[in-house]
């Protein structure tokens, strides 16, 4: 494989000095050996790797001593250079060093279609319709975890997170509304607690009331009582004598 950019990838033939004499392409990573010639990196450490000397001159190489040549390196990322779609109706071009960026919104780059199960490779621009209308997507699980199977349009629309929100919000007022029923109940009670608690020292103080009037009837009978039994012992003792 060779380790330099292809020359096509470029809009207009670069300068021969920017070539690797190993693979004919234009220099990636170059590197300069000591003895002044310069190739990719990739280039020269496959070739050392055979032979420790020089493609051009055939001079003995130590790999220790090549060296980055990262001004060149610089002054390659400047040359314009087409998008790699460009066979599929890309027209622009930009920096070499940009070409990445650029093919992280190509419209034309090839993206792999979302739906489980398909293996279609569209272009970034037409991903979105063919989401909507691939075979594969009639239903799948929320990306987001939920386990809802969902179609191509209820995918568009569902957002678990804002139903999770909504469904907090809704427990949370059923939450708020017991709570003031409860108050209302413990409220009741307090006032019907309050009212027995009344209620029963009123019945105390009846039953008081009918105590003293229970002790008060056994004095008199007790005052009664010596009398009648001075009466008894008289007659007691009449009866003996006359026996």
């Amino acid at each position: 494989m060779s380790g330099g950019y292809d020359l096509n990838l470029f809009a207009s033939p670069p300068d021969c000095n920017f070539l690797c004499s190993v693979c004919h392409g234009v220099l990636k990573r170059p590197m300069r050996l000591p003895c002044s010639h310069i190739f990719c990196k990739k280039c020269i450490l496959r070739w050392l790797a055979r032979q420790k000397t020089c493609p051009c001159c055939r001079k003995e190489v130590k790999q220790k001593k090549m060296v980055h040549v990262n001004k060149l390196r610089r002054t390659i990322g400047r040359l314009e250079v087409k998008c790699k779609n460009a066979e599929a109706g890309c027209l622009v071009t930009c920096p070499l060093a940009h070409r990445r960026g650029h093919q992280d919104s190509c419209p034309f780059e090839l993206m792999a279609c979302p739906n489980e199960g398909c293996t279609a490779r569209v272009p970034r621009g037409a991903l979105a319709e063919h989401w909507q209308h691939c075979q594969r997507g009639a239903q799948q699980r929320c990306p987001l975890g939920c386990g809802a199977a969902l179609g191509p349009v209820e995918r568009a629309r569902h957002n678990w997170y804002r139903e999770r929100r909504d469904a907090w919000t809704q427990r949370q007022e059923r939450s708020r509304t017991l709570v003031r029923g409860l108050l209302r109940r413990m409220r009741k009670v307090h006032r019907t607690t309050n009212l027995i608690r009344r209620q029963l020292a009123q019945l105390g103080d009846f039953l008081e009331e009918d105590d003293a009037l229970l002790v008060g009837a056994p004095q008199g009978e007790t005052e009664a009582t010596p009398e009648g039994s001075i009466g008894a012992e008289v007659w007691g003792a009449q009866g003996q004598g006359t026996l």
